[in-house]
């Protein structure tokens, strides 16, 4: 029951003690979960940036419509995905993979071709939409891990895209921001959601078991 107390406890966090500090160590495990993300067809898509720079902070802030939370947190997690997908990136991923499990390369060939085919159908955005998907399943398992060491995150996507990704520079490596996350201490004085009750829809609603 333990991660249902600990999501049971996390809530979008609106104002962050600027004072205190998220320790390395957390963060690294906070990273080390997103990463261990499973993504469609092992791909890979996504990366992540951690910022922890007061001044480039500051610069996200007008950037996320003056969300002040940017510059408090103690750092910031930048989702990003490949804005397209490429022979030369799927080809990277698989020779990868089959060289860690000592496979020889090309073992996968015959999938990966299907891959291409399917993929090389679609225009660079239907490929963005695809590999942004695999960042939110990433935001999960940071927001879930975080609360596990009960530190506060605020899941974002509330900002101007084209802007940050011109801030970061990260259409010269190909990719294109999709979602930020906050990490930090809530400041429960000054945040007006913190002593609100949690609500979600019951399970009933929720939920339909289709079992026979």
């Amino acid at each position: 029951m333990a991660l249902l107390d600990n999501l049971t406890w996390r809530y979008a966090t609106k104002k962050y003690d600027s004072t205190k500090v998220v320790s390395e160590e957390n963060i690294d495990k906070i990273v080390e979960a997103t990463r261990l993300t499973p993504t469609s067809s092992g791909l890979q898509q996504f990366r992540v940036l951690v910022i922890k720079n007061k001044e480039l902070q500051n610069q996200i802030v007008p950037i996320s419509y003056d969300q002040q939370i940017v510059a408090d947190c103690s750092h910031l997690l930048v989702f990003v995905a490949w804005d397209s997908y490429t022979e030369k990136r799927i080809d990277d991923i698989y020779d990868f993979t089959t060289d860690e499990r000592e496979l020889p390369r090309g073992r996968f060939t015959s999938y990966t071709d299907r891959l291409k085919q399917m993929f090389f159908a679609q225009t660079e955005e239907e490929h963005f939409v695809h590999t942004s998907k695999q960042a939110y399943i990433g935001l999960g398992l940071a927001i879930a891990q975080a609360a596990e060491l009960n530190i506060d995150s605020t899941p974002m996507e509330g900002f101007e895209n084209d802007k940050l990704d011109e801030l970061l520079n990260l259409k010269e490596q190909g990719l294109r921001s999709v979602l930020m996350l906050p990490l930090g201490y809530r400041d429960t004085e000054g945040d007006w959601l913190s002593s609100m009750k949690k609500v979600r829809i019951s399970t009933e609603d929720f939920v339909t078991k289709i079992y026979e």
